[in-house]
């Protein structure tokens, strides 16, 4: 059996009358792409968002390389080895994609930048040649000195996962990558998640199934805040249980 990379054991958060999360335990193992489905509602991204850091648990743990994160904050996971993207993209707009890039290496402990002024930080040729090489590797190398706010949306995504891949993860948190993508964006989207994913290790949300099936090497599903099955892409498949809360008899 593989190493745990992530263990997230008996995980419950409550709003109001609503439980988000009822005592989830999910693993993601060293190495695999590991997704996260359920419908709208299911407490998807309220998950994304006590691995991350940017909400605390009512109890249970999160425990990262036999280490536990539970009550460290977004900017201590990212230094243990988590990084994220987003729903919605979350670039700056004003800046150019090398730019954009460029301050996520600079976030590094080890990128090794004074950080007192951005003009400065301009003439420290290592760390734009690092992150030109980060936007080569999403395949944004040509973009590189546009304004991120005129990219194209799939343009957008792609710069987003440059920035989270800037910062050297272990664990890689996709939520919704493929959301607002045409289909020619989004096939290009999995194209790359799918070069990602032998370097990293991934959690990825998404609700395009067709994406899913074809890149998790296992699906764990919610529903209403439960966890209700894990597993391969063909027992998630065929579980009854799934077909009946989420995927449909057509499937």
């Amino acid at each position: 059996m593989a190493e745990a990379l992530l263990e997230v054991r008996r995980l419950s958060r409550r709003f109001a009358a609503v439980d988000a999360l009822q005592a989830v335990d999910l693993i993601v193992e060293t190495g695999e792409l590991h997704a996260l489905i359920g419908p709208n509602g299911a407490g998807k991204t309220t998950f994304i968002e006590h691995i991350s850091g940017a909400l605390q648990p009512d109890s249970g743990s999160v425990f990262f390389a036999g280490r536990d994160l539970t009550r460290l904050s977004m900017h201590q996971r990212v230094a243990a080895g988590m990084a994220r993207s987003y729903q919605i993209s979350n670039v700056f707009l004003g800046l150019s994609a090398l730019d954009n890039v460029a301050l996520a290496v600079q976030g590094r402990p080890d990128a090794g930048s004074s950080f007192r002024f951005w003009q400065p930080v301009r003439r420290e040729q290592r760390l734009f040649d690092e992150a030109h090489g980060f936007l080569e590797e999403v395949g944004l190398a040509a973009c590189s000195d546009r304004v991120a706010g005129n990219l194209a949306h799939g343009e957008q995504r792609s710069l987003e996962l440059a920035m989270a891949l800037a910062t050297r993860p272990r664990l890689l948190l996709l939520d919704e990558p493929m959301a607002g993508t045409g289909p020619e964006e989004s096939e290009r989207m999995v194209e790359l998640i799918a070069r990602l994913a032998r370097q990293v290790t991934i959690l990825l949300v998404e609700h395009d199934m067709d994406a899913v099936f074809r890149l998790a090497d296992r699906i764990s599903v919610l529903l209403n805040g439960r966890l209700i099955a894990t597993g391969t892409a063909e027992a998630v498949r065929a579980d009854p249980a799934v077909r009946r809360a989420y995927l449909g008899d057509d499937l």
